[in-house]
């Protein structure tokens, strides 16, 4: 038992919801849960507080009442504006996680959620570059690299992002000594200046195609610091450019990048915990991810 909450934690079936909130609060921050996270799941909280009679105690809330708070979620509270799914799903995700803690830890004779079923929400599958059009962004990123006037940012650029899987966020924090080139051991150092994101840092190799390229860029660029010196828009510029350079329809992004690397390893057999590890992302998060690259494998390329 978590010693935070043994210690401190003096509730039981009488005590209300906004006392029994805070020691929950103390136990989402004990447990790492990050700080959007912790004030989503208070909020909502806050809106099951609202919807019930005041001084309403925790061991008096039923699975009716959790029902009835939900429905009056879906008819928009009043307000005919229906809760979104996406909310909505994660709504129900608080009331199932918050009364699961308070009856593991016995301050409630029962649990009232536990029947409550979980509504999963699966946005559209994600635009992704088929092989033919990908491999024609990365011809003319080439043929830009060693044209009269070379430009090789397209290449490196894009060569990284379908390599490596990365967010933008991720890229944007590279630094030059985040990349590590020998004979021996070639990669990405995928690293976080906030502590709380350490679990995320990975290490992803490098393709011998970005290797090649890579001294070419750095004679032509000199970059001190950061990889990539320039704004974020800049760089969503430069794969926009290079998708109508290539005379695609489709819009070139980061989240497409990341999703095409994700997809040519499923494609290629690679393991599903290995393509979930490179892109730093939850087992959670995973599930949903791995349905989408599934239906996105299955289709016709």
């Amino acid at each position: 038992m978590n010693q935070k909450i043994e210690s401190s934690a003096h509730i039981d079936q009488n005590t209300s919801i906004p006392a029994a909130m805070n020691y929950w609060e103390i136990f989402l921050l004990d447990q790492g849960r990050s700080e959007y996270t912790i004030k989503a799941f208070l909020g909502d909280l806050k809106l099951l507080q609202k919807f019930l009679p005041p001084d309403t105690a925790i061991g008096q809330i039923t699975a009716p009442d959790l029902n009835h708070f939900i429905e009056w979620l879906q008819k928009g509270r009043g307000r005919n504006i229906p809760c979104s799914p996406k909310s909505l799903a994660r709504r129900i995700t608080t009331i199932k996680s918050f009364f699961r803690w308070l009856s593991a830890y016995r301050r409630i004779p029962y649990n009232p959620a536990a029947e409550i079923a979980q509504q999963t929400v699966i946005s559209p599958l994600p635009e992704v570059l088929t092989t033919a059009e990908l491999n024609r962004a990365l011809d003319t990123a080439r043929k830009m690299m060693r044209g009269k006037k070379p430009d090789s940012r397209p290449f490196i650029l894009f060569k990284l992002l379908i390599d490596t899987g990365i967010k933008k966020s991720e890229c944007l924090n590279i630094r030059l000594n985040h990349i590590n080139v020998n004979a021996d051991d070639n990669y990405l150092f995928v690293r976080y200046p906030d502590r709380k994101d350490r679990n995320k840092e990975r290490k992803i190799i490098l393709s011998a195609d970005f290797l090649s390229a890579y001294p070419q860029y750095l004679e032509e660029y000199q970059p001190t610091d950061a990889l990539f010196p320039w704004s974020q828009r800049r760089l969503e510029y430069i794969l926009e450019d290079l998708g109508k350079a290539a005379g695609l329809e489709k819009h070139i992004s980061f989240s497409m990048c990341r999703w095409n690397s994700a997809l040519m390893d499923m494609r290629n057999g690679i393991d599903r915990n290995l393509i979930r590890q490179k892109l730093g992302i939850s087992k959670i998060q995973w599930r949903e991810i791995d349905m989408k690259l599934k239906e996105l494998s299955q289709k016709s390329d």
